[in-house]
């Protein structure tokens, strides 16, 4: 018997100094809830950030009271359990303390059988400040250890790094693309749990051997007893059924069923196949009576890291039920500062998001947090391969035996938590932290080691080696054999030689390219740069007038302002934007218009870069940009903000991540190649068509011949020679239109232009707008008199297009779907764009 009571009711909170308490909300912390009863203003407002700065210097407390359920009662054990406290806290029950919590990502339990009565149960938690806790630390160690992203500074702390000792999201201390706000609370469900004779802890579907003819499955049972226990053990999946005698003793005892799947319905990612889900529901029965019973759901599927030398180096990829994949996704944040307010409907908003811009992985980024459930739980509907980083970014942390062992807890739960689901295919130790040491290159890294002895350098990279190279592996190897794991991103090679620091040309591991954007190298390198799988690299954008004018005035809108320098964590990112811009771009006519050729000049770099590592498949074979989203309105490198708004980047990657796709570069000497790439399993046949237009819309030239590829494969299917082409028009007045027709269906098109952006001879250009017939305002046709470029497309109501900040060509139409936010819930006219408007980059220009 097991029965579950939430806690989530009548909680309130104060200040531990203060005597007036206010209400709470649970799931929560302390932010929200001052935010809540109107003691503080929006934290994502103007510079508020920088006047909430206080409330992680001081203790809080939380409490409620509640009666107990009969039946849970009536249980012979009892736990109080908390899923998540942040971060250091103590818990007291009806006056006696049952617990001390010091990981946020740990789950924190305390038998309370003896202490709850029926009625009246007095709980509270006393939440310590991160802050004090944390700062005499520092003294102790003797010096402070590097964490390049922690905004100590702006929490008044001078130069003392506070966030590598606490088990706490990173990015709460701040980061290039988010605010500092250092939260404390009950993050996470509260509950009473009350069972008796025997309960399911776990189930592990561990899968031995998958192929599409047979699942060798291991389903392994955590069970706990009251006393010594004999009956059947009963595991059943899609109809059938496999039992075995257990003979159970008293405390803990694990239970291993085998189990077989003849013609398994396999987990595919997006695009290779259905993501089909099992459930398997293991049950203890004795006296053909159930006594405790426990579901879980999981993809059957094979994974396998392939890193074989090849005669450039080592290949870096997934291969997914025996079919080498491509990997195509963002880095992934969390979406709030605050979690608790991020809502199931955010999630699926992401990762629909994700699923319709064609991607198949999303890497959870090791600064922030163990996602919540109903993320992985997306991500195996939707088939997005998930590459999962323990919570540990850019900095070096504390070694000592306390933190070693909460480490080890943390990881060995997670993994557990985490395990069955099919989305995750790797484990990665830690963002960047290899490369930022550079331990066997004295001269590399981020300048580090310059500013420590020889003694604690050693100590250092000593306390590295236990969590990355010996905990945590250990954890993954023990807890989800099969998993691959990976020490650092990125990483040449998992042994300890001079060669194994990652750099752009690295012809091995997965690499961060960051030569464009700090360095300021030019958007042309990303042809140059490219890895074996290429696992960040990115370019900021402001995100449109509607989400700056959530956080600023009229009066902000300037980029020195110092609202827009507080939305802006980078220290260089507004001046790196207007530097591109005027490499680029042309001039805009004034704010609004620099936020929308922000956009464009993001959505033109990514496109560069992510066509470039597919053009070079099998050689590369993943591209994950910075990044998916945001945690607060912001400039950053996001391609949807804050509120889920679609960049132009998310358009521009959603068309140069299509499953097949063409895809123009062009050579040294002249030469403009059509390439073809498909992710797609089965061969391509189809026309393919190259026209060239003036930016009038008259046709001057065009070809067309057929073209056959095989699946799963990039080749340059065409060749033109450019001034043979161009013949004397002018390269600032045409475009090459390129369409691949299969069966008579447009499969992909794409746009070539001569000249750059700026050298582009645009002229003013009429847009119309016909709603399609029967459509019910959710189908429109674009066209366009003249060459109309980044057609940016609004919509009365929330929501988005199926396409956006697309070029017009006179005489080529364009068709575009709009998709109401909340589609579920629009039904009938409410699912309508309303009022529609068009726009295009001569609009934005200053003349």
């Amino acid at each position: 018997m097991r029965e579950t009571q939430l806690v989530l009711d009548n909680w309130k909170f104060k200040a531990c100094q203060e005597k007036e308490w206010m209400e709470a909300a649970v799931p929560g912390c302390v932010h929200t809830d001052l935010l809540r009863n109107g003691i503080i203003e929006d934290p994502f407002y103007a510079t508020n950030e920088h006047d909430l700065q206080w409330i992680d210097k001081i203790d809080w407390e939380y409490e409620t009271q509640f009666d107990v359920a009969g039946e849970v009662l009536q249980a012979s054990a009892l736990e109080l359990v908390f899923d998540g406290l942040d971060t250091y806290a103590d818990v007291y029950l009806n006056g006696q303390h049952v617990l001390s919590a010091d990981n946020m990502f740990r789950t924190w339990k305390a038998d309370v059988k003896s202490i709850v009565t029926a009625a009246n149960n007095h709980l509270r938690i006393k939440f310590r400040s991160p802050v004090q806790e944390d700062l005499p630390k520092i003294d102790k160690l003797g010096y402070n250890l590097p964490a390049s992203n922690d905004q100590s500074e702006l929490g008044g702390l001078g130069a003392q790094k506070i966030s590598i000792f606490a088990r706490k999201a990173p990015y709460h201390y701040g980061w290039d693309w988010g605010p500092r706000f250092v939260t404390s609370g009950i993050w996470r469900e509260a509950r009473l749990v009350g069972w008796s004779e025997s309960r399911i802890v776990d189930v592990h579907v561990q899968q031995d051997s998958v192929t599409a003819s047979q699942a060798s499955l291991s389903v392994i049972m955590e069970i706990e007893s009251e006393e010594s226990w004999s009956g059947t053990v009963r595991i059943s999946a899609d109809g059938q059924v496999w039992e075995q005698e257990a003979a159970l003793e008293q405390g803990s005892s694990i239970v291993e069923v085998k189990a077989v799947i003849e013609q398994p319905k396999l987990w595919w990612s997006r695009g290779l196949g259905e993501a089909h889900m099992y459930t398997f529901t293991a049950e203890l029965v004795k006296e053909e009576k159930a006594v405790a019973a426990k579901s879980v759901r999981t993809g059957l599927r094979s994974v396998r890291l392939v890193r074989d030398k090849d005669e450039k180096g080592a290949s870096f990829y997934f291969e997914l039920n025996g079919v080498p994949v491509f990997a195509k996704g963002a880095n992934h944040i969390p979406n709030d500062s605050f979690i608790t307010d991020v809502t199931e409907e955010r999630y699926r908003h992401e990762i629909a998001a994700a699923a319709e811009s064609n991607m198949n992985m999303l890497r959870v980024w090791g600064g922030g947090i163990y996602e919540q459930s109903v993320f992985y739980e997306l991500c195996d509907e939707y088939g997005i391969m998930v590459w999962q980083d323990f919570m540990f970014a850019c900095s070096m942390y504390p070694g000592d035996e306390a933190f070693l062992e909460n480490v080890r807890l943390e990881a060995i739960e997670n993994v557990k938590r985490l395990r069955n689901h099919p989305s995750i295919v790797l484990w990665c130790g830690n963002n960047e932290i290899d490369s930022a040491w550079a331990e066997y290159d004295e001269d590399g890294g981020w300048g580090w080691k310059k500013e420590y002895t020889k003694e604690q350098r050693k100590v250092i990279w000593s306390d590295y080696e236990a969590v990355f190279h010996d905990i945590l592996p250990e954890a993954v190897a023990t807890f989800a054999p099969g998993t691959q794991y990976w020490p650092s991103s990125p990483l040449i090679s998992l042994t300890g030689d001079i060669n194994q620091h990652a750099h752009p040309l690295s012809a091995e591991g997965d690499i961060h390219y960051w030569g464009v954007w700090h360095a300021v190298e030019p958007f042309e390198n990303y042809n140059i740069k490219v890895g074996r799988f290429m696992s960040e690299y990115g370019f900021q954008s402001f995100p449109e007038y509607d989400t700056v004018m959530t956080f600023a005035t009229e009066q902000d809108l300037a980029l020195d302002s110092k609202v827009m320098r507080a939305h802006q964590k980078n220290g260089d990112g507004n001046r790196l934007i207007k530097e591109y811009m005027d490499i680029y771009m042309n001039q805009p006519k004034d704010f609004p218009a620099f936020l929308y050729m922000s956009q464009v000049l993001q959505a033109e770099a990514m496109k560069m870069a992510i066509e470039a590592h597919r053009r070079n498949m099998p050689y590369c074979m993943g591209t994950l940009y910075w990044q998916m989203n945001d945690c607060w309105p912001v400039a950053s490198w996001a391609g949807m903000d804050y509120y889920g708004k679609w960049k132009a980047m998310q358009y521009y990657a959603k068309r140069s991540f299509a499953d097949t796709m063409l895809s123009f570069d062009r050579t040294d000497d002249g030469v403009v190649n059509v390439h073809l790439v498909t992710d797609l399993l089965t061969p391509i046949k189809g026309e393919l068509s190259l026209r060239l237009y003036d930016f009038a819309g008259a046709l001057i030239k065009e070809t067309s011949a057929l073209v056959s590829m095989d699946g799963n494969h990039a080749a340059v299917v065409s060749s033109i020679n450019e001034q043979e082409w161009l013949d004397g028009y002018e390269a600032g007045s045409v475009v090459l239109y390129a369409e691949l027709v299969q069966n008579g269906l447009l499969t992909d098109n794409k746009t070539y232009y001569f000249a750059k952006a700026k050298d582009q001879k645009l002229t003013d250009s009429v847009i119309s707008i016909t709603e399609v017939e029967g459509s019910n305002g959710t189908a429109f046709t674009f066209a366009a008199d003249v060459l109309a470029k980044q057609v940016w497309v609004t919509a009365e109501h929330e929501g988005k297009f199926s396409d956006n900040f697309f070029d017009l060509i006179p005489g080529v139409a364009k068709t575009v779907q709009f998709t109401h936010r909340n589609e579920g819930e629009a039904a009938g006219k409410r699912a309508a764009a309303g009022k529609v408007q068009a726009r295009s980059m001569i609009d934005f220009l200053a003349r």
